[in-house]
């Protein structure tokens, strides 16, 4: 799946500041926000004459225990991602970047003008966040970074020959590794590339010309990532690989016939969450990789780990069903849904995010 599938809508999960939680260790993966947009269908009359359908509605909401918090009324709302503390959601609205309280509250615009802002990701530190632009529909993405409290927008990376995108920050935020898409003998060629926040230091940590080097995710030095080719039909396939943060010691991870794609890495570091033929797996690092829950070959999806590293936010997909749930690592237990929508229902249809990701949770203290 491309890059521009993952991106084009995003849900997250955030924590006590959207609802009080019980202080107990179970409760401590908070609430989910997710994007939906619903349509009503349904044909309306006001004394004989048929009304005009109604506008879309939607926006970004949180649920918790399945129930439903609405934090923004605007149905082009999307690609939620939250700050470290938990405190600050960006997110994407009409192609520019917004930056608001977890609650919904103190909403303020942080991009503009005619490009095309997306996929936002807040640093580990908070103050500055990175996100990628577009010229054009359709056209390459470059880098920018802005800061969380306002301010012009300032070019990371970008050049007219590649396309860069999946930025991820290391957990000290001191690099950013990101794709780099390339012309290669008339194929497009995804290579992994690291840079600072300042935007100097670059480093190819990849240097294939024939294969693909996607989904990066940060594990302490070594970064994680899909390798193979990069298509949505028969000729692709990938491989789990990691590298160190320059460019050194390459090592398979995922061993065995069939491909494995990279989804999440748990925060300590410790467990890898992959998909390949069957559904959704569960790798511990240095040990075996297990089936963690069997997903029909039709069914869309993709995962992530909470915190602790003990649930995993699952979102499903079928041509008439979407959902998010909560799966418990150890059981493999998947819970009721803590949404639904449906997209080609007759009277109402609704859709949510394809991506998710879990709000980080502080310790107590």
């Amino acid at each position: 799946m491309s890059h521009r599938t993952l991106i084009t809508a995003f849900v997250a999960l955030v924590a006590a500041a959207v609802f009080a939680i019980p202080a107990t260790a179970s409760a401590r993966t908070g609430a989910i926000v997710f994007s939906m947009a619903s349509q009503d269908h349904r044909v309306y009359e006001d004394e004989g004459e048929v009304l005009p359908p109604k506008d879309p509605e939607g926006g970004i909401f949180a649920v918790r225990n399945r129930n439903r918090n609405q934090l923004t009324e605007n149905p082009a709302d999307a690609e939620p991602s939250f700050s470290r503390d938990g405190r600050m959601i960006a997110f994407v609205r009409n192609g520019d970047v917004f930056a608001m309280r977890a609650d919904g509250s103190g909403l303020r615009r942080l991009t503009g003008g005619p490009e095309i802002d997306g996929r936002p990701s807040i640093a580990p530190n908070g103050r500055y966040l990175v996100f990628e632009r577009q010229t054009a529909a359709g056209g390459p993405h470059s880098l920018y970074t802005v800061r969380t409290n306002g301010g012009p927008s300032h070019l990371l990376v970008g050049s007219a020959l590649g396309d860069e995108h999946e930025a991820t920050f290391a957990p000290n935020g001191r690099r950013i590794v990101f794709v780099r898409s390339s012309l290669r003998y008339g194929n497009s060629i995804d290579n992994l590339v690291s840079v600072r926040p300042n935007g100097t230091q670059r480093r190819r940590l990849t240097k294939t010309t024939r294969i693909d080097e996607w989904a990066p995710r940060y594990v302490g030095g070594r970064v994680v990532f899909s390798r193979g080719v990069r298509a949505d039909d028969e000729s692709g396939y990938a491989d789990v690989y990691s590298v160190r943060w320059d460019g050194r010691k390459l090592r398979k991870m995922i061993a065995g016939a069939g491909s494995a794609y990279v989804d999440d890495v748990a925060a300590n570091g410790r467990k890898l969450l992959f998909h390949r033929k069957g559904g959704l797996w569960l790798k511990k690092l240095g040990g075996r990789s297990r089936l963690l829950v069997p997903l029909a070959d039709e069914v869309e999806f993709n995962a992530v780990f909470d915190t602790t590293g003990r649930k995993v936010a699952l979102y499903q997909a079928t041509a008439d069903l979407q959902s998010i749930s909560i799966v418990d690592v150890v059981t493999g237990r998947v819970g009721s849904p803590q949404v639904r929508a449906f997209p080609e229902d007759a009277a109402i249809s609704s859709e949510i995010g394809r991506a998710i990701a879990w709000q980080p949770v502080l310790p107590r203290r």
